[in-house]
């Protein structure tokens, strides 16, 4: 009776999804994959980053920002598809690891095999006469050129290279343990930014943050205490030539308490190099200017009066924006918008704008609206926009002379006036604790030694039997080798042809010429 084949079933289809998982082609591909994804983390804005410039893209490109923000683009590294990514590369490695780890660990504990009864077929193979060296010698010979060996009668077994598997094996342990770290940085780990401005202070607790991105362990109570002022922000650019304009260097000049009571010690925070306090960075990512402002309204109350962060719109003269909203000016609500430029000159349209990033010649042109703000109806607003719908323009200064460092411009129908009191600069901060950044450099490390070993070490045996002697006491040694790494048998046929010579030469006897050395291609 014939009979029908039968499926593969749930246990069969598990066993295969599990093979095809765990396989090194599966590893390299979801290596390749993982890299891929990290892509975008480069070439689109993060929020955990650079919010103004995910808040810029918006103003820009609304309609593309929007399917981005889909795609989390502007999140990658905390996207759905990316945590897919991390956590089938991280099974597929510990599932290729681990069983070859245990197999290598068989091989370096089983011996070489026994040599084969003809020599002569093998890669490599010399012959030499030799008198009253016996096969202990010789393998005492190669025991001392880091040769494993094994003797029978009249026969040495020697094998050597196991560490190009051992750092194959160290180059994926590490990329596992690397993921391990990037794993435990993310769950008990924090991300953070804030803009600070001249003069002010800041205190490391998550009220005082623009942007908080806690851990899953992570309370407010894990964070490190510490509190600093910003002194001063020097940017430094090129003055004259074709590079005029160009940063040489920024330099923020902070008091630092490490804890409260603690005294303050000075600190210049620049780019690469990072404010550490006991494992928490604190990184330096952008600065701008924060023009400061006195708005009084009509009846004469000072309705504002403070510095104002404006966002640049041109990264070479750092011509910024920025919105000023007073909701407590009567009789009516005021808002500004206004346009920073660090060295105003006039160009030949009668318009004025920005030639120089720096504060040389320091103005703001000032755009005035009267109205309700609409900050009473409960919606939340950007402080860096300001919706003028549904205001009344006072002051439209985009043709205007910009208002220089103490000059004050009166609004029309005694709406009130707004004075540009001076100008000071805003750094933005990343403030993060990773406590796998540390395991995670030393886990490259690891990677990067396991790589060299595999790419310089290769694995191959040798095999010296000898022969009766004759009338003389003479006896015929025999010697082959192979190499089990591929392209290795030009550089293995020196190395085997000095372990011969070493070998003849135990007896004081040269060996004598090749009788075969074969290609391994």
């Amino acid at each position: 009776m014939a009979t029908t084949p039968t499926g593969l079933g749930v246990v069969g289809w598990l066993r295969w999804a599990w093979r095809l998982l765990t396989s090194m082609r599966t590893a390299l591909i979801l290596l390749f994959l993982f890299a891929l994804a990290s892509v975008p983390g480069s070439i689109f804005p993060q929020r955990s980053i650079s919010p103004d410039q995910v808040a810029k893209y918006f103003q820009d490109s609304p309609g593309t920002a929007r399917w981005l923000d889909r795609l989390s683009l502007f999140d990658v590294f905390t996207a759905p598809w990316f945590a897919a990514t991390y956590l089938l590369l991280f099974i597929s490695l510990a599932g290729c690891v681990l069983p070859r780890t245990a197999a290598h660990w068989r091989e370096m504990r089983r011996p070489p095999p026994a040599a084969p009864r003809n020599l002569s077929r093998l890669p490599h193979h010399e012959s030499f006469e030799a008198r009253g060296v016996t096969a202990p010698q010789y393998a005492a010979l190669l025991r001392g050129k880091r040769w494993r060996t094994v003797t029978g009668p009249g026969w040495v077994a020697a094998e050597k290279g196991y560490l190009r598997e051992t750092g194959n094996l160290l180059f994926h342990a590490a990329l596992l343990a690397m993921l391990l770290a990037v794993g435990a940085g993310s769950l008990f780990g924090y991300r953070a930014n804030v803009l600070v401005v001249e003069g002010n202070g800041f205190a490391n607790t998550v009220a005082a943050y623009d942007r908080y991105i806690p851990g899953q362990r992570v309370t407010a109570e894990s964070l490190e205490p510490f509190s600093f002022t910003l002194k001063d922000f020097q940017a430094t650019y090129v003055a004259a030539g074709e590079r005029r304009g160009q940063p040489l260097d920024f330099s923020a000049q902070l008091r630092v308490s490490d804890h409260p009571g603690a005294p303050e010690r000075p600190y210049d925070l620049k780019v690469n190099e990072p404010l550490d306090v006991n494992g928490t960075q604190t990184y330096l990512l952008g600065h701008g200017y924060a023009p400061v402002f006195k708005v009084t309204d009509g009846k004469g109350q000072v309705a504002f009066d403070g510095p104002v962060p404006c966002l640049p719109v041109d990264q070479n003269t750092y011509t910024s924006e920025c919105v000023i909203k007073a909701p407590d000016a009567e009789p009516e609500q005021l808002g500004f918008l206004v346009r920073f430029l660090p060295t105003a000159v006039p160009a030949e349209d009668g318009s004025w704008l920005s030639v120089f990033p720096g504060a040389v010649n320091p103005g703001v042109q000032v755009f005035a609206f009267s109205g309700d703000l609409g900050l009473r109806d409960g919606a939340p607003q950007s402080v860096y926009r300001l919706d003028t719908a549904k205001l009344k323009p006072l002051v439209m200064g985009d043709k205007s002379k910009p208002l220089a460092v103490g000059e004050s411009l009166t609004l029309p129908g005694g709406a009130g006036t707004i004075r540009l009191s001076g100008v000071r600069e805003w750094i933005s901060l990343q403030i993060a604790y990773d406590p796998g950044r540390v395991p995670a450099l030393i886990a490259a490390t690891l990677a990067v030694l396991g790589l060299v070993l595999t790419l310089t070490v290769r694995r191959r045996r040798l095999w010296v039997r000898t022969g009766e002697p004759d009338g003389d006491g003479a006896v015929t040694v025999e010697a082959g080798g192979l190499t089990r790494a591929e392209g290795g048998a030009a550089a293995f046929a020196d190395e085997f042809s000095q372990i011969v010579t070493a070998l003849s030469g135990l007896s004081g006897r040269e060996a004598a010429p090749r009788q075969g050395v074969k290609d391994a291609h």
